[in-house]
């Protein structure tokens, strides 16, 4: 396939074209020619108008929840992938939390397997303990030779802090990484959203601040001790991101990712009592958003994720105590964080937590645009304003916390494995 992109503006920090405006040519999934604009004349499958969009490295996104398999009413490999594909997303990684947990070999091939032809990369993460239960380490050895790089109990966060241990030692053998997801269940008990002034306005149990934090603290001592990387998942907190700038300042390899919807949104959200809001780790005060966006442009936090946990109608639409954490994200991930974050960073910075900030975490290479580099890029307009609606919306769930609101920036086109896919 011949697929030649007009007169865009490239946007990859570390290519030599970035800033400049170009005509791209792909060909057979390789970028095979880049030339001053209007000057590429050869016939294509495809011709593209690039004129005041951005080409960018393809995004990645640190954590979705695909369901499959046990839970394909919710999601499944290909839906996942299609909702992936709509919000400009080229790799993703999954999470294990599905019935049953991915805590083997066999099971990371079958995700594998399952989606080796979609033009989206499905990376896997296997769980840290057997059955996800927090008791025994998985067979994380036999996962990382069917291709896991990362291993991880999600949101059921380790509570054993030998366990933990355990499994920051046995991983750096062999080079696996630790995402730790920061939640002392003993302290959150049934708590329903953020404790503040908003959980008792509200009338709702609240869950503290110092329940995540206290296990950064945890994790990194343990990090610290093993000498080992750790990756912390979703952080939500001020504290949580003082914690691991200090980490970080002492020379520890720890990361960090947070996701769109955190910098985006406040605890002052749930009182509709809607539960699409109701997420986990919860929606913050603003002082909270505040230090995260502060943290992102400091380089403390690495990455933005969706943390696509799509859920059926029967979870969500009920009682607020009653219904299910979670909310689907990954066609507005993008969108939502750059709204929230272009009067404070810049491009370049925000398309780094999309790209090289994840691929880093994730020891992939990083992608860069170049003649004769593989064709995983995103073309986004950064300047289109629109309303989300369930149509923009290709999850089989539609538990999206953004319905209804207005954002800016779209993603236009993905290009990967030598498939183009325009978004709708």
């Amino acid at each position: 396939m011949k697929i030649l992109i007009q007169q865009v503006n490239i946007l990859s920090a570390n290519s030599k074209f970035n800033g400049m405006c170009k005509d791209v040519l792909l060909e057979n999934g390789m970028i095979r020619k880049i030339a001053d604009a209007g000057t590429i004349k050869e016939k294509c499958d495809e011709t593209i108008d690039g004129l005041n969009k951005y080409l960018s490295p393809g995004l990645v996104d640190l954590h979705v929840n695909f369901q499959e398999p046990g839970n394909e009413h919710k999601e499944d490999l290909e839906s996942g992938c299609r909702a992936a594909k709509q919000g400009g997303f080229t790799t993703v990684l999954c999470m294990p939390s599905t019935n049953p947990p991915v805590d083997s070999g066999s099971l990371i091939e079958f995700i594998c397997n399952r989606t080796q032809n979609q033009l989206v990369d499905v990376l896997v993460a296997g769980t840290i303990s057997n059955k996800q239960e927090g008791k025994d380490l998985s067979e994380m050895f036999d996962m990382h030779n069917a291709g896991a790089k990362v291993f991880t109990d999600d949101k059921r966060s380790v509570m054993d802090a030998g366990l933990m241990l355990r499994a920051l030692l046995y991983s750096k053998n062999f080079g696996g990484k630790i995402f730790s997801f920061a939640h002392d269940q003993s302290i959150a008990q049934k708590g329903q959203m953020n404790e503040g002034i908003s959980s008792t306005q509200l009338g709702l149990k609240g869950l503290p601040s110092i329940a995540e934090e206290i296990m950064i603290s945890r994790d990194l001592i343990l990090a610290e001790y093993a000498d080992a990387e750790i990756h912390f998942s979703t952080i939500s907190t001020k504290r949580s991101v003082e914690l691991i700038r200090a980490a970080k300042k002492k020379g520890m390899r720890v990361s960090a990712d947070v996701s769109a919807a955190h910098i985006s949104l406040t605890d002052s959200e749930l009182k509709s009592f809607e539960s699409d809001f109701k997420m986990m780790p919860p929606l913050r005060t603003l002082e909270d958003v505040d230090a995260l966006i502060k943290g992102l442009k400091d380089g403390t936090i690495d990455a933005i994720c969706s943390d696509h946990l799509p859920e059926d109608v029967e979870n969500k639409k009920k009682e607020f105590e009653l219904a299910k954490f979670g909310a689907e994200g990954l066609e507005t991930c993008f969108a939502a964080a750059y709204t929230a974050l272009k009067n404070h960073l810049s491009n370049e910075q925000i398309l780094d937590k999309f790209t090289s900030g994840p691929q880093k975490i994730l020891g992939l290479p990083i992608m860069s645009i170049e003649e004769n580099a593989p064709a995983n890029l995103t073309l986004l307009d950064l300047r289109q304003e629109w309303t989300v609606e369930r149509k923009n919306i290709f999850s089989k769930s539609k538990n999206n916390p953004f319905l209804t609101k207005t954002l800016l920036a779209k993603a236009i086109c993905v290009f990967n494995r030598n498939q183009f896919y325009r978004i709708q």
